[in-house]
């Protein structure tokens, strides 16, 4: 997976990425830090969840973005959470686009 040309923090609670194809994609901060893969986040055996939602601050945004390699991620959270990689791979799959989300066969709710 190519790595994104832009990346920019739009809002406090938003990460834009665009890709080199053109397209777009905003992640919400808290949907991000919600989603984060490591393994204080998800059990490495079973791949369970093991972050609760509501653990999670509805203003939780990111402090530090910085690049891993040519692959991936590492972001910083104000909730001082600092241990997740995300690899752009899992980002572009988790667009949260409506052209994603139909491409994917979901339907985004309004």
């Amino acid at each position: 997976m190519p790595a994104p040309t832009t990346m920019t923090q739009t809002t406090d609670h938003a990460l834009k990425l665009l890709w080199p194809d053109g397209h777009e994609s905003i992640y919400p901060a808290r949907e991000l830090r919600l989603a984060c893969p490591c393994a204080g986040c998800v059990d490495e055996m079973t791949g369970q969840r093991r972050l609760l939602a509501n653990a999670v601050a509805q203003d939780v945004r990111p402090l530090a973005i910085s690049p891993v390699g040519r692959y991936a991620i590492h972001i910083r959270w104000s909730d001082g959470h600092d241990t997740g990689i995300y690899s752009f791979e899992r980002l572009r799959k988790r667009c949260p686009c409506e052209a994603c989300a139909t491409q994917k066969g979901q339907v985004k709710s309004r």
